[in-house]
């Protein structure tokens, strides 16, 4: 079956935390960026055109800013796992992928990005 499901891909959620080690990143927060991508059968929605039949990115893009703002995590690997469980938590989402971006990461020299990305199935 998962070869046949489509992905639904939201890029660049942006949302300010507390997340990580330092007691300055707990203290003053940052930006994080967030990507999703989510595994489903978009076919019936297709077919009837009818938005009950398709997981509402809307509601996805709430679910996902809320956990960054809300209660603070030492490490991004904790912060994704607890995304990928709340979109695999959407009816007919059979796989996610999320990608946690920390562009302002406490790293002493110069660089763009710091990313994981980690992917969760349902079962």
């Amino acid at each position: 079956m998962t070869d046949e499901l489509d992905e639904i891909t939201l890029h660049g959620l942006r949302a300010f935390g507390y997340h990580g080690v330092f007691p300055h990143e707990r203290r003053e927060g940052q930006i994080f960026v967030v990507d999703v991508t989510l595994r489903c059968d978009t076919r019936a929605a297709a077919a009837s055109d009818d938005l009950a039949d398709t997981v509402h990115y809307g509601d996805v893009a709430t679910a996902v800013t809320q956990l960054v703002t809300g209660d603070p995590v030492d490490l991004i690997e904790t912060l994704a796992a607890r995304i990928a469980d709340a979109l695999l938590g959407f009816a007919g989402v059979h796989e996610a992928v999320v990608t946690v971006h920390k562009p302002d990461a406490p790293i002493t020299v110069p660089f763009d990005d710091v990313t994981l990305t980690i992917r969760r199935r349902r079962g």
